[in-house]
């Protein structure tokens, strides 16, 4: 081995060692049984309503699940009360930017234009505090996280999140992917234009997905917006040459002539679907984190009240609330043990 490499490979041994080591230790900690801290009721704060609860704006879609953690809060904190408005997600952020709601609950990542309506009002970025997952499948009657789709003749096995990137967008570093021979795909078919299908680049899901997962990029000339995920199964499902980008769908309803194509975070990676296991693990790459953003200003401790919630949502029996939702047609998933004491470390 040459000696100018030796050191910089000493140095990524210890470092991996030591991230191991604070990550076996993080890891130990998490999925504690949920022991009460005593917490002052937060008269005065701007989340309280008329009535004197605690206001939670948020996804109607966790709705059980907020009943569920205001029931054992309140068992564990007598006095404190809760009222709900919950139309959507789309109405989270907005309320913890008026001030009106304790903080964000959500079943999607925040969209740019509501961050930068919180940043605007604040000056920061709200804290986005992961407490679970949001969907699994694909599964009959529930709603499969966000997921590439073929037609049911593409003879395609999976792919990459990079080679995903260079097909829907453009300007990728290692070049765009025009034909299915690109892929992999022979004969007459490998010659044909990859047909790409998604929902309007209009600031919501579309233009989130490919902020996250797509490096920002813009989309191909050859991206057709349509109006809504069933019709981009559908468009799929007639086009044995084209591909499509969704959210939250149970795809055997709209059709049977399309399949999910497996997806690997890295080349020569292990491709996963949204199995409920693997969504729990981290490892399929679009999987959503259900989460609660945060109002915590640079250099200031939570909310006292907002941690002690947050404590209580990420113990046993606040992760035993979001794994009840396993059949349901949200079908939440809890976090794994590391990913949860990612979470539980981000409210010291």
């Amino acid at each position: 081995m040459h000696s100018f490499l030796r050191i910089p490979l000493l140095s990524a041994v210890i470092a991996v060692a030591a991230t191991a080591a604070v990550s076996a230790q993080a890891t130990k900690a998490a999925a504690q049984p949920y022991q009460p801290q005593a917490v002052a009721f937060p008269a005065g704060a701007d989340y309280i309503a008329p009535d004197g609860s605690i206001y939670i704006v948020g996804n109607d879609g966790m709705k059980e699940v907020l009943m569920r953690f205001n029931a054992l809060f309140a068992k564990t904190h007598p006095g404190f009360r809760f009222s709900m408005k919950l139309e959507g997600s789309s109405t989270a952020i907005g309320g913890m930017t008026a001030g009106v709601s304790a903080f964000a609950p959500m079943a999607r990542d925040g969209w740019k234009t509501e961050l930068l309506g919180f940043k605007e009002v604040t000056g920061y970025q709200p804290t986005d505090i992961h407490i679970g997952y949001s969907g699994f499948g694909p599964r009959s009657g529930g709603k499969t996280p966000p997921a590439i789709y073929v037609n049911r003749s593409n003879p395609l096995s999976g792919l990459t999140v990079d080679q995903v990137t260079q097909v829907v967008t453009a300007g990728h570093p290692q070049g765009d992917i025009t034909h299915w021979k690109q892929l992999g795909v022979s004969g007459d078919a490998g010659q044909r234009l990859i047909h790409v299908y998604g929902v309007r680049d209009d600031g919501g899901f579309a233009t989130a997905l490919a902020a996250r997962h797509m490096r920002g990029l813009p989309f191909t000339y050859r991206y057709e917006a349509l109006q809504n995920y069933k019709e981009v199964l559908q468009a799929v499902a007639a086009d044995p040459y084209g591909i499509g980008v969704t959210g939250w769908m149970d795809a055997a309803k709209v059709s049977d002539k399309v399949k999910l194509l497996p997806l690997a975070a890295q080349p020569g990676g292990k491709f996963y679907t949204p199995a409920y296991a693997d969504v729990r693990a981290g490892r399929y790459p679009y999987s959503v984190p259900l989460r609660m953003y945060v109002n915590r200003a640079p250099g200031q401790p939570l909310d006292p009240f907002v941690k002690e919630y947050l404590r209580m949502v990420l113990s046993q029996e606040g992760q035993a609330i979001i794994a009840a939702q396993k059949n349901s047609e949200e079908g939440y998933v809890p976090l794994d043990d590391a990913a949860l004491a990612v979470s539980l470390k981000q409210l010291d």
